[in-house]
């Protein structure tokens, strides 16, 4: 494989080389029942077993011959100037919604008195409680100081972190910097930006972006998956907008990463199919699992350059199996559906992610051990399943795919 660039993904399930994770921290810790439809959770985690499943996730990998580095790691090795180190800082206070001048002040002191820069990283990602704070003398209180609310951050804490799908996606020798569905998770895009910027691996390799943080419309990495060289597939649902997908596509073309078409999967816009790799994912060259609960309602869409710097868009009539097979050169591809088919078992599976699959090389593929009903119907078609533990993980409505951001494949 020829791969002079530090990212090189062209495929969903190329022999995954380097991998990019982040282990859960201290802000799983500053969940609270009353604020979690406001951090996008569903339940609160225990840190400890989180670890411990994630620690053994990232073990599967590396003894799959993967290499996994950390985002906390590549942001902290990214801050390599007091400059860089102290426009990350400001740039994160800017984002951060603080309500107060000096509280702002307060807290900037903290993190600039932060010597490590991974020690930094990881206080920027777990929130802030007003409890960590100096008490701000009366006299000294602006007028929204005075009469800020009970609630307990002066900037809220990043749980959703450790699906590393999100922030961004890597395709061919690209980059998606995304912007964000919610605000809480739209800062996580802060540490890819220094990473890509500033990180000794990255900074000088030029490396493509083909969206930015900087746009006013949404778009996340579950719904961007690369089906081949030549074709990408993204979600239009709850957390990507239909507008960003042209965005995105113009700039791929424009570009020149070699992409031809893009599939545009548009399904039901609610949070339990939140984005297309809930529902849909690529694990061998002739095989897909899939939700059979977005079946009837799925509309496919084909948008391929128009050769004016515009787009052609064409809705796909055929079935998804054969759109999918036309389009990766096959005669004919395996659509393997959550749960066998049942419909109690496909509704229980899907919402603890078993259609959310890490393919780490054709027909091998990472999956959470506790969708059985899932991992024996994949075995039945002849998939390799590392399994996992993920009763805490799960918590947070993510399996293995969602917790992974691939930055190397083999080409297929």
């Amino acid at each position: 494989m020829s791969n002079q660039q530090p990212i090189h993904v062209f495929s969903e399930i190329g022999k995954l080389k380097k991998v990019m994770l982040h282990r859960p921290g201290a802000e799983l810790e500053n969940l609270m029942p009353d604020f979690l439809e406001r951090l996008l959770f569903d339940d609160i985690p225990f840190l400890e077993d989180a670890q411990k499943e994630h620690d053994a996730f990232a073990e599967a990998l590396r003894a799959e011959g993967v290499e996994v580095v950390y985002l906390e790691d590549l942001t902290a090795e990214a801050l390599t100037t007091d400059e860089i180190r102290s426009a990350f800082i400001e740039e994160y206070l800017e984002e951060a919604n603080i309500r107060g001048a000096q509280t702002k002040v307060a807290i900037r002191e903290m993190l600039m008195n932060i010597k490590d820069n991974k020690e930094l990283v990881l206080k920027t990602m777990a929130g802030v409680q007003k409890a960590e704070l100096p008490e701000i003398p009366e006299e000294s209180k602006g007028l929204t100081d005075l009469v800020e609310s009970d609630y307990p951050f002066a900037i809220d804490p990043m749980p959703n972190l450790y699906f590393t799908r999100d922030p961004f996606a890597t395709m061919a020798n690209g980059v998606s910097l995304n912007h964000m569905y919610s605000e809480t998770r739209n800062r996580e895009t802060l540490y890819g930006k220094y990473v890509f910027k500033f990180h000794p691996e990255y900074k000088d390799a030029d490396v493509p972006m083909v969206y930015d943080r900087s746009e006013d419309t949404r778009i996340e990495g579950g719904d961007e998956l690369v089906l081949s060289k030549d074709v990408l597939a993204v979600g239009i649902s709850q957390r990507t907008d239909a507008a960003s997908i042209e965005k995105l596509m113009k700039n791929v073309f424009e570009k020149g990463l070699g992409f031809k078409k893009v599939l545009a999967f548009e399904f039901a816009n609610n949070r339990k199919f939140m984005h297309l790799d809930t529902v849909f994912t690529m694990i061998d060259y002739d095989k897909f699992t899939i939700h059979p609960e977005i079946e009837g309602e799925l509309r496919v869409f084909s948008v391929t350059p128009d050769g004016k710097g515009g787009l052609n868009i064409v809705e796909e009539k055929a079935a998804l199996a054969d759109v999918l097979a036309e389009n990766l050169g096959l005669e004919k591809v395996e659509l393997i559906r959550c749960g066998a088919g049942n419909v109690v078992a496909a509704a229980r599976e899907q919402w603890n992610d078993g259609s959310n699959t890490l393919t780490i090389a054709p027909g091998v593929a990472v999956v959470y051990d506790r969708n059985t009903v899932t991992n024996k119907k994949l075995e039945e078609y002849g998939i390799r399943l590392i399994k996992i533990r993920g009763s805490e993980l799960v918590r947070g409505r993510g399996g293995p795919r969602c917790m992974s951001m691939p930055l190397v494949r083999e080409d297929i």
